[in-house]
């Protein structure tokens, strides 16, 4: 029997600890050869919208997951979502269908998922400070994940509209209430630049076209999870000279080389190598390349977000749904 999970059952049917520790676990696994990401090829449809298929195979797991995203900047001037997703999951030895998952709330939480992965690998483990660039619901989500690996006390939060603030603090204080976690001081920045300057840990957030974090503002010893660029070789949040500064830790060499405009552009400017990039965050957390090695250095992840992400979300969903029988 195939399980048809809407969003609104699996936000709840997820841990979000259980869901750090299996992206932790397919990020390692992708660089051990225990699982296969290939690179996905994007089909682009009327007008500026595109069609993403990504595909992810877990050996661990006995999963494959076909995750098809679509990306609509259009949507936005009739106040519609610019990403919408759906999630197949397959059994990879017999290739029966398992689950087709709506991919809003899997997207979310795998997302801020493997931003605490790369900040447990990649911070300090002095950071206190929180800086979030962009204040939707993806920004609810990195708090509660981010505090998970790390002694948050304080998050300082910018948006373009100060309406996003103000639904991201009630979002937030209810989150805290749901999960039953101290209330953490929240900051409004009047721009991205104080919240850069504030961070000790910093997400940006958002879906932009032109850099919103310049590299002369990053401090040493920060650390950057790069998050809200959707997959176009046109857009990104962090600049040139930004990528430049930092050590960069990617989820997926591959993609990243042909999808993310934070890599495609600043190798375009000639600031950066492709060398820059060969580091992924399953290396690091295998032990097989290094992550931080010196307090004041600037470490930064660059997510473009793969499949295996969603797989790991989908094995845990699995789990907690009776009538399914995934591999384990």
């Amino acid at each position: 029997m195939t399980a048809v999970l809407q969003d609104d059952v699996l936000a709840g049917l997820v841990d979000l600890g259980d869901l750090i520790d299996a992206v932790r676990t397919v990020h390692r696994d992708l660089t051990l050869g225990q699982a296969e990401q290939p690179v996905p090829a994007i089909s682009a449809t009327a007008g500026t919208t595109i069609v993403l298929p990504m595909v992810a195979t877990s050996h661990r797991f006995g999963l494959t997951v076909v995750k098809v995203l679509t990306d609509a900047p259009g949507n936005r001037e009739g106040g519609g979502p610019t990403q919408q997703s759906t999630v197949v999951v397959l059994d990879s030895r017999t290739g029966a269908r398992l689950a087709v998952m709506s991919g809003g709330a899997c997207t979310r939480m795998r997302t801020a998922a493997a931003s605490a992965v790369a900040t447990d690998a990649l911070a300090r483990n002095d950071s206190r400070v929180l800086g979030l660039v962009g204040a939707g619901p993806l920004a609810v989500e990195h708090v509660a994940a981010v505090r998970t690996v790390r002694p948050i006390d304080t998050v300082v939060v910018w948006s373009r509209s100060a309406s996003r603030v103000a639904e991201f603090r009630i979002a937030l204080r209810q989150r805290e209430h749901a999960d039953g976690v101290p209330a953490l001081d929240v900051l409004t920045a009047p721009g991205p630049r104080h919240v850069v300057e504030a961070a000790d840990v910093l997400c940006t957030l958002t879906p932009s076209r032109v850099p919103v974090v310049e590299g002369a503002w990053l401090r040493p010893g920060q650390h950057i999870n790069a998050v809200g660029a959707p997959p176009r070789p046109d857009h990104r949040e962090i600049d040139s000279h930004g990528m430049a500064r930092a050590t960069v830790v990617v989820d997926n060499t591959d993609i990243q080389l042909q999808k993310s405009g934070e890599v495609l552009l600043s190798l375009k400017d000639g600031t950066t190598t492709e060398d820059d990039f060969r580091c992924e965050l399953g290396a690091v957390l295998a032990g097989l390349a290094p992550g931080r090695t010196q307090h004041e250095q600037i470490t930064l992840f660059n997510s473009v977000g793969i499949a295996l992400q969603d797989l790991a979300f989908a094995a845990l969903a699995l789990k907690r749904t009776p009538w399914t029988t995934p591999n384990t």
